[in-house]
């Protein structure tokens, strides 16, 4: 990082002074070279098959924070001077005043909680509720202005839920991002409201509740793009390109034999020294008023193990002859991916960290990745029927507590017949799929791998204004390498 950078990043007119500020700051992350490798690390990351995931030369905070807001609301906090909440409008005010405290690698807090479930004992007057929660969500769009930042509903129906999904609708904005933990106990008529409030503004999207609650107890949260955690945090994530350590195989065996395994334990190491560094040597532990009010527990923390690009990796080693025997088609390259899973998982399962467990998380790509498919996604323009995709999507989702998930947009007819979507995700759901995103083909506000943009903020951004959201340069960017705007488009019929 030179002068040159610095002024660049002060001068530039696209970014707006907040945004500036936390690019200056990141900036000033990045200059101490502290996480030393191993030859053989660095010569992954060099290649870019191992990542940090731009979490700064000398990460000093976790990558993620999941406080126990509910504790919070009921007893306080003597750092921050607030008495526990005895109404809504409380509830509110002491929620936006911990967000602003809550750090990420963001800069911006990535996990507001599961709002219903906070907010529904404050609900006496549906009039003044419905005038709080729209506070809490338009000063969370207008402060934190990331797509990342995610909120849960669910699984049960509420009143703090249903406002939240009718106020979604109308305001039409990405942030903060939603999802609904969904159960078969699930009423239909919340789930039907969800979904057609996802058909109108690209969310919720639908998580597995019965199999996340498998992994961690009834206890976690969607955060991010649909990172699945314990409330307590996450500490890192890297994320390995299967796509570029294929390149580097001189057959299948030798990729699994060999060069699998070395990069899964050059990763495993990155992870790890990272961990050691936020934890030894910045003390977040010892100097978060988070943990020493309870908020947070060290013993919740885990590490990501992030993958993509599984369809490139698969196709690049068997080079299959036609198009049906390709990934998310064929039965041999079905079963050769999940032999590269089920390795990973091993690996990564057995791997003992002196911070934290590690989990496999199916990362989903950033803006500068090209012909690189979001972790074990089939790649844009070879999608199959939607039956078969959704069988192949849950072959692969098994191994993934820390998250993972696919899309689906529809047309403009799914929204006369919502409950042909609810049928569709119902199935997939038994099937084991974990996470289904969905939107409609023809909003402003579409999801780009599981951030939430607007597709009328890229004309700004692209004529070199400053916009408030700052993911859209990620989604500009996802929409120019990643052809996000060219995934099949579905029926509600597609899925009998």
């Amino acid at each position: 990082m030179t002068a040159t950078d610095i002024l660049a990043i002060i001068k530039d007119p696209g970014l707006t002074y907040h945004q500036r500020m936390l690019a200056l700051a990141k900036a000033a992350e990045n200059v101490p070279p502290v996480i030393g490798l191993s030859d053989e690390a660095e010569a992954f990351a060099a290649k870019g098959i191992i990542f940090d995931m731009g979490e700064g030369h000398a990460p000093y905070r976790p990558r993620y924070i999941l406080p126990d807001f509910e504790r919070f609301l009921k007893q306080g906090s003597e750092f921050l001077m607030l008495a526990p909440a005895r109404d809504i409008r409380e509830a509110v005010d002491n929620l936006l005043i911990l967000y602003h405290h809550t750090p990420s690698v963001t800069g911006e807090t990535v996990f507001i909680g599961h709002l219903d479930r906070l907010l529904e004992p404050f609900i006496t007057d549906e009039v003044e509720a419905r005038r709080a929660i729209r506070t809490l969500l338009t000063h969370i769009d207008r402060t934190v202005s990331d797509s990342f930042c995610h909120c849960n509903i669910g699984p049960h129906d509420t009143k703090a839920g249903r406002i939240i999904l009718e106020l979604s609708a109308e305001m039409q904005r990405p942030v903060p991002n939603l999802s609904l933990l969904y159960t078969d106990e699930t009423p239909d008529e919340f789930a039907l409201l969800a979904i057609q409030t996802g058909l109108t503004v690209s969310k919720p999207s639908f998580a597995n509740h019965r199999m996340y609650a498998a992994d961690w107890g009834q206890n976690y949260g969607i955060v991010s793009c649909y990172n699945a955690l314990p409330v307590g945090g996450g500490l890192t994530l890297g994320r390995l390109n299967l796509k570029a350590l294929a390149m580097e195989a001189s057959s299948p065996q030798q990729f699994l034999d060999e060069l699998l395994p070395n990069a899964i334990a050059a990763q495993c190491e990155q992870m790890e020294k990272r961990c050691a560094f936020i934890v030894d040597e910045c003390g977040f532990y010892e100097h978060s008023f988070l943990v020493q009010e309870g908020l947070l527990s060290p013993e919740n923390f885990v590490g990501m193990f992030g993958m993509l690009g599984l369809a490139e990796c698969v196709n690049l080693l068997l080079n299959p002859e036609k198009p049906e025997y390709r990934y998310g088609h064929g039965e041999a390259a079905a079963l050769f991916a999940e032999q590269i899973l089920g390795a990973m998982h091993t690996q990564v399962d057995g791997f003992e960290s002196n911070y934290c467990k590690f989990y496999l998380h199916a990362q989903v790509g950033i803006s500068s990745d090209v012909e690189l498919s979001p972790g074990t996604r089939i790649p844009i323009g070879e999608e199959p029927d939607l039956p078969q995709h959704l069988r192949f999507t849950a072959r692969t989702q098994k191994w993934f507590p820390s998250g993972t998930g696919d899309l689906f947009p529809f047309d403009e007819t799914a929204k006369q017949n919502p409950q042909a979507v609810l049928d569709i995700i119902k199935g997939a759901f038994t099937m084991d799929t974990r996470y289904f995103s969905f939107y409609s083909a023809d909003t402003d506000v579409i999801r780009v791998t599981g951030y939430l943009v607007k597709r009328s903020d890229f004309e700004a951004w692209r004529a070199g204004q400053a916009v408030l959201a700052s993911s859209t340069p990620l989604g500009e960017g996802a929409a120019d390498s990643l052809g996000i705007l060219e995934r099949k488009v579905r029926t509600e019929q597609d899925g009998s």
